[in-house]
């Protein structure tokens, strides 16, 4: 089960309505993989979400698995996204893996280059466990 807030629900429910038609076909894979992981979600008030949870704009420490090489990055908006900066976008297939997971947690994504296991090393910053309710 994966956890994400009524705001952020709201606004990457907004993101993928109005992004929908204008973007391609690869674009579209993103989108309905994004739409996938919010129905399964368990929405929750931004005060509820417990402090452990990847929400947008969390910043967190990954292992990568399979080279043993750790990563940081921050969940972001795709206008906010910037690779030099490890602002990862909610639409790429690794961001849209980490939405809702747990430190401890390994995610699969599949990306370009194939099948990409991380593990959740540690929530570095998630906005709600900081008081930011409107991040």
């Amino acid at each position: 089960m994966i956890y994400i807030t009524t705001s952020d629900y709201q606004r990457l429910s907004g993101l993928i309505e109005r992004s929908r038609d204008r973007n391609g076909e690869t674009d579209r894979q993103y989108l309905d993989q994004l739409e996938e992981e919010l129905a399964q979600a368990e929405v929750v008030d931004p005060k509820d979400i417990p402090g452990d949870v990847i929400t947008m704009r969390s910043k967190v420490h990954l292992k990568d698995l399979k080279s043993g090489k750790t990563i940081m990055y921050s969940l972001v908006f795709p206008s906010e996204a910037n690779s030099n900066q490890g602002h990862i976008s909610v639409l790429a297939p690794i961001g849209t893996a980490l939405l809702g997971n747990r430190s401890g947690d390994v995610i699969e994504s599949r990306v370009p280059a194939g099948l990409r296991r991380l593990k959740v090393k540690e929530i570095l910053y998630q906005p709600e466990a900081a008081g930011n309710y409107n991040e």
